[in-house]
């Protein structure tokens, strides 16, 4: 750490990494390359590390990712039970059926823990990655859910209404995300040379924009479906110097639990330092709406 930490009101968002693989082999996940070696990999390191950050910061959000946290539903369940109440909880998942696995097994999952799950994000993309459940799946869900879908490189634009057309029956939210690892600063609000803007703006209604230092969203409307589409850096620590006490900080965003239950302060190496970050300073959450109207910027 080389400057005091300050974060939003809550805390910074935790983002667990699931101890097991996927089978999936999606061309954009920057994670693929960890599971190849799960040494060390263990709910058990885990789980004193979600303790830890709910000590510290009992209001954050947590968010399960991976890998694929419903790969294991036990595991999962058992890391969720550390979880009180005051936090919300979001899951990023393919949804995955297999031998052992139903899709009722994953709907009785849902019973279980919709007082503590807030919202699923479920990967559907635009070209067929990986095997796909049934769409109705999401629907039958007990929580909320939202799909994502990376827009990856030269996606099939012309295929984006078809998309659409097949979540409407559902009205299940959507959000289109930007390839974050080429996402910059100087790019982060770009509108005029924004491909994707300019596809979406052919296609569905404008609504509005939220954002913040680190992400935004553009908020869309299509035959009464919400859609968003989501820009984000590739890194959570923004250096900024506080314009009360003349400090300079170090503003997280994220804080990530690896597989074997290091706590890391970005998504690089980046060590949490604990004891610092047990006196953070604390500021209003900067995301804010900036134009227009936007439904559900908080998710």
């Amino acid at each position: 750490m080389k400057n005091p930490y300050k974060t939003r009101t809550g805390g910074a968002t935790v983002t667990v990494f699931a101890p097991y693989d996927c089978g999936n082999h999606c061309p954009f996940c920057i994670n693929k390359g960890e599971y190849s070696d799960t040494t060390g990999f263990s709910k058990d390191k885990i789980i004193p590390s979600i303790k830890l950050m709910d000590e510290i910061t009992p209001n954050c959000d947590f968010v399960f990712t991976g890998g694929e946290p419903f790969a294991n539903r036990e595991a999962l369940q058992e890391m969720l039970d550390q979880i009180p109440t005051t936090h919300r909880v979001f899951i990023n998942t393919t949804l995955p059926t297999f031998e052992g696995q139903t899709e009722q097994d994953l709907i009785d999952f849902t019973e279980r823990n919709k007082d503590k799950i807030t919202c699923i994000n479920v990967s559907r993309h635009l070209v067929k990655y990986v095997e796909e459940g049934a769409d109705d799946l999401l629907s039958r869900l007990a929580v909320r859910t939202r799909v994502n879908c990376v827009l990856y490189k030269d996606y099939p634009a012309e295929r984006l209404p078809e998309y659409l057309e097949r979540w409407i029956p559902y009205h299940i939210p959507v959000q289109f995300r930007f390839d974050y690892t080429a996402t910059t600063p100087e790019n982060l609000y770009d509108r005029e040379g924004d491909p994707i803007l300019a596809d979406l703006n052919k296609i569905a209604d404008y609504k509005g924009l939220d954002g913040c230092r680190m992400r935004c969203g553009f908020h869309y409307n299509y035959k009464g479906l919400p859609l968003t589409y989501h820009k984000t850096l590739p890194y959570s620590t923004i250096v900024e110097k506080d314009k009360e006490d003349g400090k300079t900080y170090d503003i997280l965003y994220d804080i990530i639990i690896k597989q074997n239950g290091e706590i890391r302060s970005d998504w690089d190496e980046s060590v949490l330092d604990v004891d610092a970050y047990r006196h953070v300073k604390f500021e209003p959450y900067d995301l804010h709406v900036i134009e227009g109207s936007v439904e559900n910027s908080q998710f």
